[in-house]
């Protein structure tokens, strides 16, 4: 599964992010849905996540039609204990609405930093 995320992430071209429409990149769904997925798969409740605290980073955005863009988010959910969650997904979103397909969600079980050794 996960070599078939990274050959996604290969396969997509560079995006300037400042040519998409307004409303682009869009975070929320894809956040809220991950919390979903985590709580129905026993791996934390909602409730115990610090929502102050979560990141979601947009990874890449690949147009694949006339208003309708792929998107790759990097998210990180912390819980109020401080253990953190990394999740990578993908969906499609317009620039009307985000939910324009379902979001596939990736727990990383370890993440390597850049400014770890």
């Amino acid at each position: 599964m996960m070599r078939k995320l990274f050959t996604l992430f290969l396969a997509m071209p560079g995006i300037c992010f400042a040519t998409l429409p307004a409303g682009l990149p869009c975070a929320s769904w894809p956040t809220n849905i991950s919390e979903v997925k985590l709580q129905n798969a026993g791996i934390v409740k909602i409730a115990q996540l610090d929502e102050s605290k979560t990141k979601a980073v947009p990874v890449a955005i690949q147009k694949i039609g006339k208003d309708l863009y792929r998107q790759v988010f990097d998210i990180t959910l912390q819980a109020k204990s401080g253990e953190e969650f990394h999740v990578m997904t993908v969906n499609e979103a317009s620039s009307q609405e985000c939910s324009m397909s379902d979001v596939d969600v990736y727990l990383i079980s370890r993440k390597f930093s850049a400014q770890v050794p």
